[in-house]
C-alpha cells in the first residue's frame, strides 16, 4: 500500500487506516483476522480511542500487538478527551488528558502512540491548557505526534497557530480527524483550506457516508446493517434523503462504467482528495475489510471526479472561503 506524509511531518502512514471504533463488541478472533488482513496488504495506520467500548477497544488492539503484528510495523493512533458524563461530553484539561494517556498506554500495552490526538474541542478549558497535554505528551516520548479531532475550521487554525508560533517548544499539530465524504462535504468550506494552508493532514472518518456509499441501502435496508439496527439506524439515517440517494446513483453509475465497486470508487474518491492523508475505514468482517483494501488499485479518471464533484458539490455562501466568487 501507499505511504504519505501525515500533514507537514516526518511521519509516513499507508494511505488507508483501519478504524476500530466497533472493536469494544468485536470478538477477539474476528478483530485478528481484520488486523492480519490489513497488516497483510500493507496497512499500517490503526485509529482507536480511549472510549472505544470503554476502552475494550485500546484492550483489544494491546493484546493482538506483537502477539499477531509487530509494533514497530503500526502507526497506532488513539484519542483522548471524551468523558461518559452528561453535564460535560469533552473534558481538556492537562489532568485529564495526560491521566487518559497513561491509562491509553497501560490498555495497549505499549510505552508509546505514534499519534495522539484531542477527540474534540473543549469550550470550558483554556486552549493553551489543552495543547500543552500534547507538548507534555510528545516531549516526554509517550507520544510521538500530536493531532486533533472534531475542531471546526477556527479552532483547528487558532491550535494549529498557536503550535506553530514556538517552534522547539510547542508540538505541530500533525492531522485533524474529521467526517468527510460524498456525502458529507463540509469540511470543504473552512475546515480543509485552513489544514492545508497550516500543514494539517486530514484524517477522512465514515469516508463511505456510513455505510450508504456502498449502495447497500439503494433499494431496501439489510437486516444485518447499521441501518437496521435499533442502536446505529439514527447514525445512518441523516444520509437516507432524497439528496443522498441522487449522488449514491451517480456512485453506482461511475463503478458499472469502471468496472469497478460503488464502495471502491467512493473510497477512491475521498483518499485522493486534495489535503487527505488516509480515510479511516471500519469493517465488520475481513472480508469488508478485503474490499475496501482492493481501492489500492483504483485511480478515478478526471471526467469521473469531475461528475461526481458536481453532483455532491456542497452550497458555498457567503463567507465561507470562495464568498468573493459568488
Amino acid at each position: 500500500m501507499e505511504q504519505r506524509h501525515l500533514g507537514r511531518t516526518g511521519l509516513r502512514v499507508s494511505r488507508i487506516g483501519l478504524g476500530t471504533l466497533t472493536w469494544g463488541h468485536t470478538q477477539e478472533s474476528d478483530a485478528a483476522d481484520l488486523l492480519k488482513v490489513f497488516w497483510e496488504a500493507g496497512g499500517s495506520l490503526v485509529d482507536t480511542a480511549d472510549v472505544y467500548g470503554d476502552g475494550e477497544a485500546e484492550y483489544l488492539l494491546g493484546r493482538l500487538i506483537e502477539r499477531l503484528v509487530p509494533r514497530r510495523d503500526l502507526v497506532i493512533a488513539t484519542k483522548a478527551g471524551s468523558v461518559p458524563d452528561p453535564d460535560r461530553r469533552f473534558d481538556g484539561s492537562r489532568g485529564h488528558l495526560l491521566s487518559a494517556l497513561d491509562a491509553s498506554l497501560a490498555r495497549l500495552g505499549t510505552d508509546y502512540v505514534d499519534l495522539w490526538q484531542l477527540h474534540a474541542f473543549d469550550p470550558c478549558t483554556p486552549l493553551d491548557e489543552t495543547l500543552q497535554a500534547l507538548d507534555i505528551a510528545v516531549s516526554s516520548g509517550r507520544a510521538r505526534y500530536a493531532g486533533i479531532s472534531n475542531f471546526s475550521g477556527w479552532q483547528l487554525a487558532k491550535a494549529a497557530t498557536w503550535q506553530l508560533a514556538a517552534p522547539g517548544t510547542r508540538s505541530r499539530l500533525a492531522s485533524t480527524q474529521m467526517e468527510y465524504s460524498l456525502l458529507q462535504r463540509g469540511v470543504e468550506r473552512e475546515l480543509l483550506p485552513a489544514a492545508m494552508d497550516l500543514g494539517v493532514g486530514l484524517l477522512p472518518s465514515s469516508p463511505l457516508g456510513r455505510g450508504v456509499l456502498t449502495g447497500k441501502y439503494r433499494h431496501a435496508t439489510p437486516a444485518d446493517s447499521r441501518g437496521g439496527s435499533e442502536h446505529l439506524a439514527p447514525f445512518v439515517a441523516p444520509y437516507l434523503d432524497d439528496a443522498a440517494s441522487r449522488i449514491v446513483d451517480a456512485v453506482a453509475t461511475a463503478a458499472d462504467g469502471l468496472a469497478a465497486t460503488p464502495l471502491q470508487v467512493a473510497l477512491a474518491w475521498v483518499r485522493d482528495r486534495p489535503g487527505v492523508t488516509a480515510p479511516i475505514v471500519g469493517a465488520r468482517n475481513a472480508q469488508q475489510l478485503t474490499a475496501a483494501l482492493s481501492v489500492e488499485t483504483l485511480s478515478l479518471p478526471d471526467e469521473i471526479c469531475q461528475a461526481l464533484d458536481d453532483v455532491s458539490a456542497p452550497v458555498h455562501r457567503y463567507p465561507d472561503q470562495d464568498w468573493s466568487t459568488l
